[in-house]
């Protein structure tokens, strides 16, 4: 199982890559493994503000119904439509085509306060 390292992580297993003042979120390859097949995913809209470890959508599986949880404060600027579309993306491809949303992050700090790979 991958674990990249330049993300950083929750203990719900969503992670976080910064890019530039953006983070961009997904679930670990971990949690879809133990989720199983995701057969949907909603989030909420572009323009939402989010709080760090409060829910910003939820993902459900076969097995069970999860809320995901933002890694940091925020703003939604993009959500991953394709994972609306085809939720098994999350599953396939976790740290790439699965991601789910963006934030403009308000509490850059947020972020270092995160686990690493390690």
């Amino acid at each position: 199982m991958a674990i990249p390292v330049e993300l950083r992580y929750t203990k719900d297993h969503e992670w976080a890559r910064l890019e530039g003042s953006t983070v961009t979120v997904g679930i670990t390859e971990f949690a879809g493994q133990q989720l199983g097949d995701v057969v949907y995913v909603e989030f909420q809209p572009v323009g939402t503000t989010v709080t760090q470890h409060a829910p910003f959508g939820n993902i459900e599986s076969t097995k069970s119904v999860s809320e995901l949880m933002a890694p940091v404060s925020g703003t939604i600027t993009a959500g991953n439509e394709g994972v609306v579309d085809d939720p098994a993306a999350v599953n396939r491809d976790p740290y790439g085509a699965g991601w789910i949303i963006s934030i403009a992050a308000s509490a850059a700090g947020e972020l270092d306060e995160l686990m690493s790979a390690a």
